[in-house]
């Protein structure tokens, strides 16, 4: 990996700096004071302030402020990167069509510009996977309940294949959705699909039991699993045993819940989950 910064640069130098990197497809950092303007599905406004600007070769861009591990504004991949130097200020510019959205940074000053000549290609090793998730409970089923009897996995359904699909010690049709991280509502209306699909193939009068598996759930979702009349059983992806608590507890809900939509939630952080409603 290569670094080439500029301190303290000109609007112009850093202009030129940024578009230099844009086309050779390097991933860059911008740090200094500036506003930001976001329109799309919503509109927002960050007044003045000192912030992290992250753009990367895949298009995504991430607005960062010396608070919190997410960003206060963010596009995914795919979007456009422009610089321009309009009215004395640097402005970036993010920028996709589909849907029609535009993330602007307005620099008064420029602290720092960095480009990164990048070389990463190893691949991400998950330890924890829903596939692990999935073997801890074909080989001891007992950690989901007692009498638990898995049947088939991948299981074919109207509404897409089924994790695992057996029956209790009842005999009751079970659906098991697994994930391998705290999720939030998404995950129980998933689950509701799965097990409306075998009412609609076992006929309505069939009781169907549905179950999600994770290693914890949001208070939005616990609500609407409860609401549903579906469960909830929490095991850790990599030990197959019920998860550690988590010290931070409930106030992770919003940031989950969020990375848990589809990447194409931009704007200000405080808008994703008003955006993601009107997607739903």
């Amino acid at each position: 990996m290569t670094v080439n910064t500029l301190h303290r640069p000109t609007h112009r130098d850093a202009l030129v700096h940024l578009e230099s990197a844009f086309e050779d497809g390097e991933m860059c950092t911008v740090f200094g004071r500036c506003t930001v303007e976001y329109d799309g599905r919503a509109t927002s406004e960050l007044g003045p302030g000192d912030r992290l600007v992250i753009l990367k070769p895949d298009g995504s861009i991430l607005v960062h402020t010396d608070e919190k591990r997410t960003p206060v504004n963010w596009q995914p991949p795919g979007c456009t990167h422009s610089a321009s130097v309009r009215d004395g200020r640097l402005r970036i510019r993010s920028t996709r069509s589909n849907p029609d959205e535009r993330l602007d940074v307005h620099f008064e000053r420029v602290d720092q510009c960095s480009v990164y000549r990048v070389n990463d290609r190893s691949d991400l090793e998950l330890t924890g996977s829903e596939e692990d998730l999935r073997q801890h409970i074909l080989a001891n089923p007992s950690i989901l309940e007692a009498g638990f009897e898995p049947l088939e996995t991948e299981r074919q359904s109207d509404a897409g294949p089924i994790d695992i699909f057996g029956e209790d010690a009842d005999g009751v049709p079970v659906v098991v959705e697994l994930k391998r991280r705290r999720v939030g509502p998404s995950a129980a209306s998933q689950l509701r699909r799965y097990v409306d699909a075998l009412h609609r193939e076992f006929g309505d009068d069939e009781r169907v039991r549905g179950v999600l598996v994770a290693p914890s759930v949001t208070e939005r979702a616990t609500s609407l699993l409860e609401r549903e009349g579906l469960e909830f059983v929490a095991l850790d992806p990599e030990t197959g045993e019920p998860p550690v608590e988590d010290d931070e507890g409930n106030e992770n809900d919003a940031a989950d819940e969020n990375d848990e939509n589809d990447a194409g939630e931009g704007g200000e952080d405080g808008e994703s989950d008003e955006k993601a409603a009107s997607d739903a």
